[in-house]
């Protein structure tokens, strides 16, 4: 397994990091169990979750995945070797449950957010503490055109900030990061962290695969140059570049077959994109799964690749990703497919 450097902080962690959202609906605990000891016998030291997960969210299974999380650091004796990552919801109108309902970034949400994870957690720290996404309109989440909302007035990245720092001062989380987030955002987090006014962003979590590369739009040189990369969410699509869903095909147990409100990577112009990288795959004697982890792993802007399983042998074959080293040749057919399907599901 390779192991990079978690932006400044002299963290390091393994290019693949364990997704656990589906821990609490698809998956039970005995299950997120599995596949984090055999995350770790493959040399992943790196663990990804939310306060809002299992997804699809709801009141009744809030945080259940921390806890599932919280109760195998506990019995394998394991905190000291995994690196940890959580996220603080932002608005959201489906998160009347949660808190104020709000979704704020401001000191009273984001400090009992932590306290709440860290109980479900049985820790006393997180590693990488993430604001899940912006608290000001902007695009994200599939919207790649920018509208401004000159109405709103959402917390201030420099109190979001403060907040952080005083949580890093008490030794509550050892970094911060961002996800769903922008240039703008990112950089202006890195101005204020310059100006003395808190930690400095260790990491963006956004969506990366080869069905969405908007992350190099802009923000691909701001990972390079300012040593903040990238933790690559959705790398497979969602299991869209698998093939497995062409030509209408629903899987039994599969995640769009059990939640087919999830279309983001199922859209029309995403088919014979799919088709072609799934072509280009087999033809190179490759599981399509495993060229499109192996392209998201060997971008230079990659810190980690977030994969996701519901089945060990869906994850061995992801982690297997970080070990497949892509031709030259099949670079160039992707950057040909790329420039003929071009970002079709932001």
């Amino acid at each position: 397994m390779d192991y990079r450097p978690l932006g400044r902080t002299g963290m390091e962690v393994s290019a693949i990091c364990l997704g656990t959202m589906t821990w609490g609906t698809q998956n039970t605990a005995a299950e997120g169990f599995a596949q984090m000891d055999l995350a770790v016998d493959r040399g992943v030291n790196f663990f990804d979750a939310a306060e809002m997960y299992p997804t699809p969210p709801s009141a009744a299974t809030y945080g259940r995945t921390e806890e599932i999380l919280g109760d195998w650091l506990v019995s394998r004796k394991a905190r000291d070797r995994i690196v940890v990552a959580t996220k603080v919801v932002g608005p959201d109108d489906r998160f009347g449950y949660i808190r104020d309902g709000s979704g704020r970034l401001d000191r009273a949400n984001v400090e009992a957010a932590l306290e709440a994870s860290l109980r479900r957690l049985k820790t006393d720290y997180v590693d990488l503490y993430q604001l899940h996404w912006p608290e000001r309109t902007t695009n994200h989440f599939g919207q790649l055109g920018y509208v401004h909302d000159g109405e709103e007035a959402p917390t201030p990245l420099a109190e979001t900030l403060g907040v952080l720092d005083d949580l890093a001062s008490a030794g509550k989380i050892r970094a911060y990061g961002v996800s769903n987030e922008t240039p703008w955002g990112t950089m202006t987090l890195l101005k204020l962290a310059e100006q003395g006014r808190g930690p400095r962003c260790a990491a963006i979590q956004n969506p990366y695969s080869l069905l969405n590369r908007s992350f190099e739009v802009g923000l691909a040189e701001v990972a390079m140059r300012e040593d903040c990369g990238l933790l690559a969410y959705a790398p497979i699509a969602g299991g869209v570049l698998s093939g497995k869903y062409l030509d209408g095909a629903r899987p039994p147990g599969a995640r769009m077959t059990l939640h087919p409100g999830n279309t983001r990577y199922l859209k029309p112009q995403a088919e014979p994109a799919v088709r072609k990288y799934v072509t280009l795959a087999r033809d190179h004697g490759l599981k399509p799964e495993v060229l499109a982890g192996a392209f998201v792993v060997s971008r230079p802007f990659v810190t980690s690749s977030i994969v996701g399983a519901t089945g060990l042998e869906q994850l061995e074959t992801q982690i297997s990703a970080a070990h497949t080293a892509l031709s030259p040749e099949i670079l160039d057919a992707i950057e040909a497919i790329h420039r003929e399907h071009t970002i079709p599901c932001p």
